[in-house]
């Protein structure tokens, strides 16, 4: 019966998504297109409650960043020095799987195949299996640098907020006259 506060909420959600995939576009966080296809959103309705929400999955670490676990440990070659996301609530070196690490190197190679970025030797040419030692190195400093936070949904998300309790307000005002104009039908 919450049909305009359900549209308002579903554009709440569309301007979320949308604006959320224009982010991670323009900040070049769009690789494989997987966190992408994440940013829809589900919005339940039942009589009793309407509930919003969105899964990110590792989306989250990428907006919020990731603290690493000891920024004087990177590279003195490195461009980029210091904690990359010192006010975040995740950090790396927190968990006990060891597994973790050969995954995260591996989509590290994965991604360094994609895009083709190896190491060269002194001539110029492409080192043989640069790839996977590529990934080490590059895995290596974002451990202790950390990721610093892009704020790809944060940013959407509180833009669309500041306008949703006047719309939702307004929408479920509306959906409260239609139901108070439905009951006084019904009862003459």
């Amino acid at each position: 019966m919450l049909t305009n506060t359900e549209l308002a909420l579903l554009k709440f959600k569309k301007f979320v998504a949308q604006q959320s995939r224009s982010r991670l576009t323009k900040l070049k966080k769009n690789d494989t297109k997987g966190l992408y296809k994440k940013l829809d959103g589900v919005l339940k309705v039942n009589p009793k409650r309407i509930s919003l929400s969105w899964d990110l999955g590792y989306g989250t670490f990428q907006d919020l960043g990731v603290k690493g676990k000891d920024p004087s440990k990177v590279s003195p070659n490195s461009k980029i020095k210091g904690q990359q996301a010192p006010n975040s609530p995740y950090r790396f070196g927190s968990g006990t799987a060891r597994g973790k690490w050969g995954q995260f190197v591996s989509g590290l190679e994965k991604w360094a195949k994609r895009k083709n970025v190896r190491f060269r030797d002194k001539e110029g040419k492409y080192a043989k299996g640069s790839y996977k030692s590529l990934a080490y190195v590059i895995a290596n400093n974002i451990y202790a640098r950390g990721i610093k936070p892009s704020l790809f949904f944060t940013k959407p998300f509180e833009q669309g907020f500041k306008k949703l309790p006047d719309e939702v307000l307004e929408a479920y005002g509306l959906d409260v006259e239609d139901y108070l104009k439905y009951t006084i039908k019904a009862e003459k």
